[in-house]
């Protein structure tokens, strides 16, 4: 049994809200989650729900929902870092001052990767608020499922194995399982590249494509995915487990995935642009498509999913074309 500790979540979107549902269960943790919005913090706490991301799903009187970060932070044991990966340098450097004062370690369980500089979030965190033991909480896992109780397995990654398993221990219960791994940079770099399927997913589900297509393209990208992550140093085994091709199967199936609705979007013919401005939520794969593409290119690594992908988006390519030039690539042997 986990001891009892006071844990801060930061970050008040769907998956930071089910973090702290997820923990606020437990009567051994005190459960904090910071907004960093005055406003949503005060729907949150008028309704005790999340209306936007989770509606229907009540957050529980023992859970404290505050502005008030310094309060949150304060002897707090873990830090849950549920901030999109889009603002993550922007928001820890805001508050610089109270996250430095203590190092302790850093839960992440964003998805992404950091535009300008290829920085994973767990490198963003230490570079920022400084260096603390960090773990990755990955895995295919939709908050849409997990805070209705619906059940799901989870990866907590870190080269700290004492960390690993006592976030295991404490999101752990009798719908959610967590499995340690030491490969934090597989773990992570598997959470946001599988983002690029997903879109590419979509764009199969938008060109009316069926089942034969989508399973051979998560079986080549997984290629794509392996090369990727062990030219940086990750573990290749990670990427057959659920950080890498559990997740993406759920990122490539599920009608809650941002990403897979981008994509669905462009195979029916909508411009990127109408797609992003309405939606509230962060679709991170649009940015790790770029981030990704620019990076195998610069190591000479070929990634033709990815390259397709990336000229939808960016080149605004015509998506049956990118299919179509995917599928007359010169033959090859598949091992």
């Amino acid at each position: 049994m986990a001891n009892s500790a006071k844990i801060a979540v930061l970050g008040d979107g769907a998956m930071g809200t089910t973090c702290a549902l997820l923990l606020g269960r437990r009567s051994e943790h005190e459960v904090w989650l910071w907004s960093a919005r005055p406003a949503n913090a005060a729907i949150l706490r008028e309704h005790r729900e999340n209306l936007e991301f989770l509606p229907g799903v009540p957050i529980p009187e023992t859970i404290r929902l505050t502005t008030d970060l310094s309060a949150a932070s304060d002897r707090a044991a873990l830090l849950i870092m549920a901030i999109p990966m889009v603002y993550l340098r922007d928001t820890l450097g805001r508050h610089r001052s109270v996250l430095s004062r203590r190092r302790q370690p850093a839960i992440s369980v964003a998805k992404g990767l950091e535009r300008e500089t290829f920085l994973r979030p767990s490198q963003v965190i230490c570079e920022v608020i400084g260096e603390r033991p960090t773990c990755a909480l990955s895995g295919p896992g939709h908050a849409e499922e997990i805070s209705r109780g619906l059940p799901a397995c989870l990866v907590a990654a870190s080269p700290h194995a004492e960390l690993a398993r006592e976030v295991q221990e404490r999101f752990s219960n009798e719908r959610i399982r967590v499995y340690t791994n030491p490969d934090l940079i597989g773990v992570e770099l598997a959470g946001a590249v599988k983002n690029i399927v997903g879109i590419a997913a979509g764009i199969c589900d938008g060109l009316g494509f069926g089942d034969n297509a989508k399973s051979a393209l998560l079986t080549r990208f997984l290629v794509e995915l392996i090369a990727f992550g062990v030219a940086h140093s990750a573990v290749a085994t990670t990427f057959y487990g659920l950080a890498g091709i559990g997740d993406m199967i759920t990122t490539s199936i599920s009608p809650h995935g941002r990403n897979h609705r981008v994509g669905q979007l462009l195979g029916k013919g909508r411009m990127l642009k109408d797609i992003l401005a309405p939606m509230h939520q962060v679709a991170e794969g649009v940015w790790t498509t770029l981030s990704v593409y620019e990076r195998s290119r610069q190591i000479g690594l070929e990634m033709p999913i990815t390259n397709e992908v990336y000229r939808v988006l960016y080149e605004d390519k015509d998506p049956r074309l990118a299919v179509q030039e995917l599928m007359l690539r010169e033959p090859a042997s598949e091992c």
